[in-house]
């Protein structure tokens, strides 16, 4: 994308992208962000732009961040559960948040184990 892109025409291309990256059909999208799948198309061709409510429920459906929708970021496989996980961190205790923390270490932990078998 170059800076002169417009953005609607970024998210469109974005959108397409990820839904195609997922394996979505426009209609599977619709169901898994709970929009009518016309709405997909619109978005998609750039004949409607979507809420900010919509823009996060097409992010969440695609896990993928709203900046990347947005062309903020370039890389749809990032951080789009990062998303999920932070909006949560702010609902737990201290000790709660330090558990987390050692779940998701260990998580990494055992998938670079897995990594280093596999190479």
């Amino acid at each position: 994308m170059t800076m002169s892109t417009p953005s609607s025409e970024i998210f469109a291309q974005r959108l397409k992208e990820a839904r195609e990256l997922r394996g979505l059909s426009q209609t599977e999208l619709a169901k898994r962000s709970n929009l009518q799948p016309s709405a997909i198309s619109h978005f998609e061709t750039k004949t409607r732009r979507p809420s900010f409510e919509n823009l996060r429920k097409l992010a969440d459906a695609l896990d993928v961040t709203t900046d990347y929708l947005l062309g903020r970021v370039d890389d749809a496989q990032a951080l789009g559960a990062a998303d999920k996980l932070h909006r949560h961190i702010n609902e737990l205790s201290i000790e709660d948040r330090s558990h987390a923390e050692d779940m998701l270490e260990l998580l990494a932990k055992r998938a670079r184990e897995r990594r280093k078998q596999e190479d």
